[in-house]
């Protein structure tokens, strides 16, 4: 599903730097990366999802290669595609919640809001109890409830890869379990891949690996 090779990255005016020399996940793999902060675990989930393009290097999604690709073609390819729960949420404000988890279908090559897609909006929210919250905007939720509408969002198109950056992270501990529960079932449901950065290591026997990002990173695969 994901196959990273030879991969360097910096940031302008930075001291940052990360190599990746060989990283795969498979399809329907559940991997968890755990790490210090200022690592890099962020980063590459924006590489993989081609929100930032590496200096050297390949990042592949099936047999698509992300790191060539145009902005417009890795933005549709982000909306058909992969879902992503940003740490910060990122919903835009002048939309309902039931408008952001749908705001793939706006970006997305080919994609139509219909009432297959409405009705799956609806469902989603209810698996993560925003019943009732739909017609509100991310500044009415609290933060809990705007991290569930980024996961709802993050999984309306079914995609193939899901890209999770502390999901869990603003959530009571019964909440967590529930929203990680959600997270394998619809994961496993599509045959999606799951990677998933995050600082709770009670939850870390629930994937199928653990990539500790302070020790992986410069060293490749052979040290997930």
């Amino acid at each position: 599903m994901i196959a990273i090779n030879d991969l360097t990255f910096a940031y302008p005016d930075s001291d940052f730097r990360l190599n990746i020399p060989s990283l795969v996940l498979e399809p329907g793999e559940k991997v968890a990366v755990v790490g210090p902060s200022g690592t890099g675990k962020t980063t590459l989930l924006n590489l993989i999802a081609g929100i930032a393009v590496p200096q050297s290097g390949t990042v592949r999604l099936g047999d698509v290669t992300v790191s060539n690709m145009g902005d417009a073609d890795r933005r549709s390819l982000r909306a058909g595609r992969i879902g992503f729960v940003f740490q910060d949420f990122a919903l835009l404000e002048y939309l309902t919640a039931r408008e952001n988890i749908l705001f793939p279908y706006r970006i997305a090559a080919g994609a139509k809001i219909d009432d297959a897609a409405r009705t799956r909006a609806v469902q989603l929210a209810q698996s993560c109890g925003l019943e009732g919250k739909l017609d509100r905007r991310p500044g009415a939720l609290s933060q809990g409830e705007q991290q569930r509408v980024a996961l709802c969002r993050s999984l309306i198109m079914k995609p193939d890869l899901v890209l999770a950056d502390e999901a869990t992270g603003n959530l009571d501990p019964a909440n967590k379990v529930a929203i990680l529960d959600l997270l394998f079932a619809r994961t496993s449901e599509q045959g999606a891949t799951l990677l998933a950065v995050t600082h709770d290591h009670e939850l870390l026997p629930r994937f199928d690996r653990v990539i500790d990002f302070a020790t992986f990173r410069d060293a490749g695969e052979h040290a997930a």
